[in-house]
């Protein structure tokens, strides 16, 4: 890999610990103002300082966050249908001219294996791809899951591997049982989905197992800016991601106000 990506690539992925935490505020994309995302800039400002790395839009980026922030961006770069439509039925939305303008650390967008549009979504993907590594633009992976889809780690090993098969550089998945398959199955870098809301300790605990596991960090986002505590939930999944801290210690950081 050249020096672009590779530059771009350390900007999410923190060289020190091979680790990131990257902190998920897309979903508008395709919910409109979510719970938690209702006023993105004052959900996300106080977090920014405990991130690696943002998964937003580029209306967002443009609208929301402070130019100065010391945080990079991983654009969304794809959408189309919302959640009154078929999921699966995405386009690449926005221009790699646009994310470079925008200085965005690296690009990502969805693939829908099993769906009804899986392989547009994956030849998408190619296509993007093609595009990106003309500029050193690291494209992330996003293996959505289909309504019927199972998060098992035989589904998930299936699109994690297409992913990085069609090029993609990271990847970002769920959590399942027997995790390690699907990251032993994949050559490139897995970050973890957080996934709907769940338990503080909850998503703390699947935090550490997947790391445990070999994932290299998380792409999380309910599970922080709908945590009661969101500042101390962001803090704690950074201890577990770049400290090794354990599920105690980071829900006691959690705990704090």
């Amino acid at each position: 890999m050249g020096f672009g990506i590779n530059n771009r690539l350390s900007r999410i992925i923190k060289p020190k610990t091979g680790k990131t935490v990257m902190l998920a505020v897309d979903h508008g994309y395709f919910q409109g103002p979510t719970t938690g995302l209702r006023d993105l800039k004052k959900t996300v400002t106080p977090l920014i300082p405990h991130t690696d790395c943002l998964f937003i839009t580029r209306g967002m980026v443009r609208n929301c966050i402070d130019p100065r922030s010391d945080v990079s961006v991983c654009l969304r770069v794809s959408g189309g249908p919302s959640i009154l439509g078929e999921l699966s039925n995405e386009d690449i939305t926005t221009s790699l001219e646009e994310a470079i303008r925008l200085n965005a650390a690296g690009v990502g967008m969805s693939i829908f294996v099993g769906a009804p549009n899986e392989d547009r979504t994956i030849a998408n993907l190619g296509r993007l791809v093609s595009e990106a590594e003309r500029y050193g633009m690291p494209v992330l992976a996003v293996t959505a899951i289909g309504r019927e889809m199972a998060r098992d780690a035989r589904y998930l090993s299936l699109a994690c591997r297409i992913a990085a098969e069609i090029g993609a550089r990271f990847v970002k998945t769920y959590y399942c049982e027997d995790f390690y398959k699907v990251v032993e199955g994949c050559p490139v870098p897995i970050v973890m989905a957080g996934g709907k809301k769940i338990p503080e300790m909850d998503a703390l605990q699947m935090t550490a197992n997947a790391i445990k596991e070999g994932a290299s960090g998380v792409d999380m986002g309910r599970n922080i800016f709908q945590s009661d505590n969101p500042v101390g939930m962001i803090k704690a999944i950074r201890a577990i991601v770049h400290k090794g801290a354990t599920v105690d210690e980071a829900f006691e950081i959690y705990s704090k106000k």
